[in-house]
């Protein structure tokens, strides 16, 4: 094969190039958001420039795979938000009190579906919260019973409503020995809680006193590295094999710890794992933007009211489900990977979780999207996250 020329390519297909080769998807064309051809040049310049002339893209329809809906009042106001774009999502399990079991999570599904308007294809995919004291019986049963779609480990105290989580790894072996045995994803938020560790440094340590350990005493276990944020975890994740991913949030593509101050204490950008440096910040964007299978699109879209936002608390959490996949596609234009987005977005998740793709499309156009007004609910509000610029795509189908 020579080092220029024209070469048809199916989407699913991966196709490994030599040096200074480089693929650019010149369609995004029909109802099932198959690209038509791919153009090998040798020019990254060429690249870019064709990709950057693209004004509308359809990709197929996406999933979230890290979601918080909250329950009660914010839950139906916040989930249409969700359905309106993508076709499943992970449910976080950590309301108050937690989903510990199957009959617990399934009543929870319901209570999602049941906030869905008319016509609305959106499938809730939940999650066990698992502590000290978890039943490996209760996991198995309600995986078996597609109740459970994956566990998800909080250490105890790292974020919102973990008090009940697990305080030692070591708690939960009979349950981690079960969940490898028959397939199920972990979930894992990944942070020590030591005090004594700097709040910045808690993502790194705990890959290398927790996270590392467990995948070397369960080799076969699925394992999510949910919501990373350092160098670190990317490098970590790449190296590790196919039976780990990540997922990666919008808001820490696009923020780093600057925001959490500029100008004075800026609670809406304060979220769990917190935001670091810039140089994590560029490292998460190159993996997001890779083509590489191991990382996917994971909101961790959580609402707070502004009145517990802008207290002593501050509680942690951004509510970016209105305006994700158009923050994605602009971080993916913005380095030049505009044909990759699909991939992220649509396909490297249920490839993980080892379910089909999503029917169906979604049509974004190169564009100023309109603010997020503050959403409503009952006597509070809730705060959409916001870039201070716009977001130069939206969501037009």
């Amino acid at each position: 094969m020579s080092n220029e020329g024209l070469v048809i390519v199916p989407i699913q297909q991966k196709v490994s190039f030599r040096r200074r080769r480089t693929v650019v998807f010149l369609g995004f064309a029909n109802s099932r958001s198959q690209f038509l051809s791919a153009v090998i040049l040798s020019s990254k310049e060429i690249r870019e420039s064709i990709l950057s002339s693209i004004n509308e893209i359809i990709i197929r329809r996406p999933d979230d795979w890290h979601l918080h809906v909250r329950d009660g009042a914010f839950l139906n106001a916040v989930v249409p938000y969700t359905a309106k774009v993508f076709g499943r999502a992970i449910i976080m399990p950590n309301l108050t009190p937690p989903v510990i079991t199957a009959a617990g999570a399934s009543a929870y599904r319901d209570r999602i579906l049941s906030s869905l308007v008319d016509g609305e294809d959106f499938e809730p995919l939940m999650t066990a919260y698992l502590t000290d004291v978890t039943d490996p019986a209760e996991i198995a049963r309600g995986h078996e019973n597609f109740v459970f779609t994956a566990a998800k480990l909080y250490p105890a105290g790292a974020t919102t409503n973990s008090d009940n989580g697990v305080t030692d790894i070591a708690n939960i072996s009979r349950v981690l020995e079960t969940m490898e045995k028959i397939g199920m994803p972990l979930l894992i938020h990944g942070e020590v809680t030591d005090p004594d560790i700097d709040i910045f440094d808690r993502e790194k340590v705990f890959i290398d006193r927790t996270l590392e350990p467990t995948l070397q005493r369960f080799p076969d276990l699925k394992i999510v590295f949910e919501h990373i944020t350092t160098k670190e975890a990317v490098d970590f994740v790449k190296e590790a094999g196919s039976q780990i991913a990540a997922t990666i949030t919008p808001h820490h593509l696009v923020i780093n710890r600057n925001a959490l101050f500029t100008g004075g204490i800026r609670p809406h950008m304060y979220c769990l794992p917190i935001a670091k440096r810039e140089k994590h910040r560029i490292a998460l964007r190159a993996a997001a933007t890779s083509g590489d299978a191991s990382f996917f699109l994971g909101t961790d879209s959580a609402p707070h009211p502004v009145s517990d936002k802008e207290s002593s608390c501050g509680c942690a959490g951004i509510f970016n489900a209105p305006s994700a996949l158009e923050i994605y596609a602009q971080v993916f234009d913005e380095e030049g990977s505009l044909d990759l987005l699909e991939c992220f977005a649509s396909l490297n998740g249920p490839a993980f979780y080892g379910l089909p793709v999503n029917d169906g499309s979604i049509t974004l156009q190169r564009g100023d999207r309109p603010r997020d007004p503050c959403l409503s609910v009952g006597h509070e509000e809730i705060m959409p996250f916001e870039m201070e610029k716009p977001v130069g795509w939206k969501i037009v189908a």
